[in-house]
């Protein structure tokens, strides 16, 4: 799971940034890169977690096949 933490974490990152740009269609102010980095921090962990479990299932269901 701790190989999965960076990638998740950074695609955590570029959600979030790209979601303050998706933001701007509707009159909200971007989210600056450096910004979406700080809040994808307390959400990688979680995400990592989502991941694993999903590998984890993608896993077993290749060995039962």
């Amino acid at each position: 799971m701790a190989l999965l933490w960076p990638f998740a974490t950074a695609a955590v990152a570029i959600n979030l940034f790209l979601l303050g740009l998706i933001g701007l269609a509707i009159g909200l102010p971007s989210i600056h890169p450096l910004t979406a980095l700080w809040l994808s921090a307390p959400l990688g962990p979680p995400a990592t977690w989502v991941a694993a479990r999903w590998v984890a299932g993608l896993i077993a269901e290749a060995e039962h096949a």
